[in-house]
């Protein structure tokens, strides 16, 4: 590290620890790096310096606050699976639209992660937040796709359906505007050489991109498309129930497509976090397991859909137009 600000020997070495602590920080949470004009074209091609960065960080018991909402969302979706998954192996109901208002996808807590991933470039005491975002949001994926809002047949239904579909757009914004600060600052911490002419000054040989050379995750991906998409089919099937068997099969293939992109981002997020903190590769398998459950959740739902179709099909005689949805 050619610094002469940070290897001045006059500095003790907890200044220069303080030192380093502040230019990670100043990093991490840049939000706009800009370029100057450089007099020496050879080694120094390009010479960046950090113009913005975000505001300071929340108390410790603001992170501790997110941190325990986060492990409750994930036990609540946990609990409500396994509640379902029984419900459907013991042969009884399962439709309770009041408990899927407290999965991490519904209305209750749904604003409250979506909070937290808004200010989470300022919740940083405990533990960086862009380390847990991606997870949180992995969660409100999976949980979208495993549990339904109840079936769009009033205007609070289809209103807590459109809902759902704002936060995830929202949620993958806010997600993004933390990673790809954190990656850029990354690439430009360990691929550039300190010029020495202010704290975030570097020098390097190649155009610094957002995100870096390797963005393990984005927020506003194919992932998030595909749950949009479907929470859009399903909000529109929910209004015209009979929209024949093509239709359904549409709607099946969709959702298979938005679980198998979703298993994909969890297992590169286990990938990447095999070299991160040992919070961030719990948070990531706790989700990779809790992925497989609630998928788990929403093939038994499917069956006991298709089981009760069946029943009426033979009840009644009358051929079915759709899968019936409603014992989801």
């Amino acid at each position: 590290m050619n610094n002469r600000m940070l290897l001045n020997p006059e500095h003790p070495s907890f200044e220069l620890e303080w030192a380093l602590a502040n230019i990670t920080t100043t990093f991490f949470k840049c939000t706009r790096w800009q370029v100057e004009e450089t007099t020496d074209p050879v080694t120094c091609p390009y010479h960046y310096f950090c113009d913005s960065t975000y505001q300071g960080n929340y108390p410790p018991a603001v992170d501790l606050s997110a941190l325990l909402l986060s492990a409750a969302s994930y036990l609540i979706a946990a609990c409500l699976a396994m509640v379902e998954v029984r419900r459907y192996i013991m042969g009884r109901e399962s439709n309770q639209p009041v408990r899927r208002y407290w999965v991490p996808s519904g209305p209750i807590i749904l604003p409250l992660i979506l909070l937290c991933l808004a200010k989470g470039h300022r919740i940083n005491t405990i533990l960086p937040f862009y380390y847990a975002a991606p997870p949180l949001l992995q969660l409100i994926h999976v949980s979208a796709l495993a549990f339904d809002n109840p079936p769009a047949a009033s205007v609070k239904s289809v209103f807590l359906e459109v809902s759902t579909i704002s936060g995830i757009l929202h949620g993958s914004l806010y997600v993004d505007s933390l990673i790809l600060p954190y990656y850029t600052g990354l690439e430009a911490l360990v691929s550039s050489t300190f010029s020495g002419e202010c704290t975030s000054c570097v020098c390097r040989k190649q155009v610094l991109t957002i995100g870096g050379t390797y963005l393990p995750y984005r927020g506003w991906s194919a992932t998030m498309i595909s749950i949009a998409a479907i929470l859009c089919s399903r909000l529109v099937f929910g209004v015209y129930r009979n929209t024949g068997k093509v239709a359904t099969k549409i709607m099946l293939m969709l959702e298979g497509l938005a679980w198998m992109l979703s298993i994909k981002d969890n297992a590169r997020l286990i990938v990447n976090s095999t070299q991160g903190q040992f919070a961030e590769r719990v948070a990531c398998g706790s989700i990779c397991g809790l992925t497989c459950l609630l998928l788990l959740k929403r093939l038994a739902n499917l069956l006991a859909g298709t089981k009760h179709s069946s029943e009426i099909k033979s009840e009644t005689g009358l051929p079915l137009t759709h899968l019936d949805y409603d014992k989801r």
